[in-house]
């Protein structure tokens, strides 16, 4: 057993790394830039990996979720393996991301193969959805109206710290509230080696990913979110209208 598992992480992990690498190149997830930021500035520090302990108090209080799931929360991920199907008998998937302390609240869609849409953030449809014990990735540009105030304080003030212990409200697609705690953060994630952790991810995580400055800036932000609980949510809530449009 012992040589099977150690074939698998030799030879089939990083197959799939690849693989995933591959895609992820081609949707411009890991190369993106965005040029068009208002008040971008490049960050002076070196382009490693910066990871902060989930230890780490947070410096800004985390405003209180807008809907109450104390009634039919749990006390950590769903039971099932898999999002519960929609009416329409489809798998849940996220709808719409809120971080009050930010004062982020944006739709969800599904990520274009192309270049990210503005006006909502996008899930990455090759990692998990909430609900099914794995991780969640989220991504959006870092403009005002979109994940903006993360680029702020990541890299225009370098106060990164200050998101660690913040509330990300993330709405399913079945009516579902699911409520994690930023823990980590992550600076100048490059290549393929940024999803590595995020792909391995066997219990419940959620993902929120931006752009560090303007294009030809390679590095991106990682915020990782753990799981607090699941709760029910007023339909009006989770399904917001959500209206893409191609960024230039």
């Amino acid at each position: 057993m012992s040589d099977l598992l150690l074939t698998v992480r030799s030879r089939l992990l990083p197959a799939v790394l690849t693989a995933l690498g591959v895609v992820l190149l081609t949707a411009g997830l890991l190369s993106y830039a965005d040029p068009t930021m208002v008040g971008a500035e490049t960050d002076a520090s070196p382009t490693t990996d910066v990871v902060v302990p989930s230890q780490e108090p947070s410096l800004v209080p985390s405003a209180p979720p807008t809907a109450d799931p104390s009634a039919t929360a749990t006390a950590g991920p769903s039971e099932s393996s898999s999002p519960d199907p929609t009416a329409s008998g489809e798998a849940a998937v996220a709808t719409r991301v809120v971080i009050p302390a930010l004062g982020i609240d944006l739709p969800i869609v599904r990520g274009p193969d192309g270049y990210p849409l503005c006006n909502v953030a996008m899930y990455l449809k090759e990692l998990g959805q909430p609900g099914e014990g794995r991780a969640t990735y989220l991504y959006a540009h870092a403009r005002d109206g979109m994940f903006g105030p993360i680029y702020r304080l990541a890299i225009q003030r370098h106060t990164p710290k200050k998101m660690l212990g913040m509330i990300v409200q993330v709405y399913t697609s079945d009516d579902k509230l699911y409520l994690y705690e930023i823990t980590e953060y992550r600076l100048h994630a490059v290549g393929t080696a940024a999803l590595e952790d995020a792909l391995g991810a066997t219990d419940e995580q959620l993902w929120l990913q931006t752009s560090e400055g303007p294009k030809g800036t390679p590095g991106k932000t990682q915020l990782i979110a753990e799981l607090l609980s699941v709760g029910a949510a007023d339909a009006k809530d989770a399904h917001p209208k959500a209206k893409p449009v191609a960024c230039g």
